[in-house]
């Protein structure tokens, strides 16, 4: 037997279910825009122009894991008013990127036809 959810249990409940479709687009669209290095203040806010919002506690962590990963490389840079850690896929992360944008596409695309379906 269900019960009535209050209207700030269902937000919530929208909130982390957006979660967790946001956590595995992020790491694409992030992947997607280190072609050139960039440090995760200036790549916060392309994604963020491009209409992708994502906060520095989510950013950071998630260079960190993927650089960990071995798909992303990073430099610091000195040479400024303060010192940057700049970010660049590498070749693994760009042959990870072009595999996961087949199966990204794929699974939007079936999901499409199940969402209009019903």
């Amino acid at each position: 037997m269900y019960r009535m959810m209050t209207g700030k249990e269902l937000n919530n409940l929208r909130e982390k279910l957006v979660q967790e479709l946001r956590r595995g687009a992020l790491v694409l669209a992030v992947l997607s825009q280190l072609e050139e290095a960039k440090y995760g203040y200036s790549l916060m806010n392309d994604l963020s122009e491009q209409g992708l919002e994502i906060e520095q506690g989510t950013l950071y962590p998630l260079l960190r894991r993927l650089e960990a990963d071995g798909i992303l490389d990073s430099e610091w840079n000195t040479e400024g008013s303060r010192p940057r850690r700049y970010y660049v896929i590498n070749q693994l992360g760009r042959q990870l990127l072009k595999e996961l944008n087949g199966e990204w596409h794929t699974l939007a695309a079936n999901l499409d036809r199940m969402l209009s379906d019903g």
